[in-house]
């Protein structure tokens, strides 16, 4: 009786078409991963000056309980540079301020988002909170 050669392993075309699909699927799939990180990179820009924008309301809002027409005189009192646990930004406006090292305070008035290279002014006269 002749027995039958079984098969073990994969031959080399079945190894081939494997990598070829896997190459296909990384293809596709790494350009997504990039426009899924500039979203968020964008959303977590769009939320930060959402929440900055209100909190400058809330304080005005404040200021016209207690008789007067103020916006905050600054948005924090951290020093120029990257915002970090020793250099909080927006404290004036935002209850625990933003530590988010993407956000940089340029001079007293102006802030950069560093990803996305957003720069945003602040007029104090006015309470607008602009991108530039």
């Amino acid at each position: 009786m002749k027995t039958r050669n079984t098969r073990s392993a994969f031959t080399l075309v079945e190894m081939v078409m494997v990598i070829v699909i896997i190459g296909l699927l990384a293809v596709v799939a790494l350009p997504k991963f990039g426009q899924i990180r500039t979203e968020a990179q964008s959303a977590a820009e769009t939320g930060t000056v959402s929440a900055v924008r209100s909190g400058i309301q809330l304080a005005h809002m404040t200021s016209l309980a207690q008789g007067k027409d103020e916006y905050p005189a600054t948005l924090d009192s951290a020093a120029a540079g990257q915002g970090s646990e020793k250099n909080i930004l927006f404290t004036n406006v935002i209850e625990d301020g933003i530590t988010d090292h993407n956000w940089v305070k340029v001079d007293a008035t102006a802030y950069k988002y560093a990803p996305t290279g957003g720069t945003y002014k602040y007029d104090k006269k006015t309470g607008k909170f602009t991108k530039k």
